[in-house]
């Protein structure tokens, strides 16, 4: 990553954590994955060369730019899925900023819709950063979209670890799949298709 990426990154960042601090209602607030759980992914997808990446959860795009540039490295693509209007034009403006536009596809939608409508077998890495609760709804089709070895990643499985659970669960009772909980930023959940 170019120094002149990772500034913007940092502004937007320090842009979002200003926004949140006064807001109480957590549905208004830019919730931005912290800087480490989003290097982490986007090593993730470095190493496993993913070529197709999807994001539920783009709020203002911070994340988004970070998964962008790993992408572009790999030749593939990040879609990204976002529900309120309002953040689809403003992540639509902070990718241009950061020049990453062309490696993204934002989407505005419900996750589990653009999930249902997947092929099978056609994603490399998923990123669960929305609704916490509704990653179970999730599960069946997430299942049916990722390629084998794909990873699925989901934030705040520390910071929100009882609205995470039930999914944690269901990951680690699935031999097809091998996690691991890393304990950085809010922490990441990661789960590996082997099966």
């Amino acid at each position: 990553m170019d120094q002149q990426l990772a500034r913007l990154l940092d502004d937007l960042y320090e842009e979002g954590r200003a926004h949140d601090g006064p807001l109480a209602d957590r549905l208004l607030r830019l919730r931005n994955m912290t800087p480490d759980a989003a290097r982490l992914i986007a090593l993730l997808i470095r190493v496993r060369r993913a070529t197709s990446v999807l994001e539920i959860g783009t709020s203002n795009g911070y994340s988004a730019i970070w998964f962008a540039d790993a992408v572009r490295d790999t030749g593939g693509l990040l879609t990204t899925v976002e529900i309120d209007e309002d953040r689809v034009a403003v992540a639509l403006r902070n990718l241009a900023r950061a020049g990453v536009e062309e490696h993204v596809d934002v989407v505005h939608g419900d996750g589990a819709d653009v999930l249902a409508k997947l092929p099978d077998s056609s994603v490399d890495l998923v990123v669960l950063d929305a609704e916490r609760p509704a990653y179970v709804e999730y599960w069946t089709q997430l299942w049916r979209v990722l390629k084998p070895y794909g990873v699925v990643a989901v934030d705040n499985a520390v910071s929100h670890r009882e609205q995470v659970v039930a999914f944690r669960d269901l990951l680690t009772e699935d031999p097809a799949f091998d996690v691991q909980l890393h304990e950085l930023g809010d922490g990441v959940l990661t789960g590996v298709r082997v099966r």
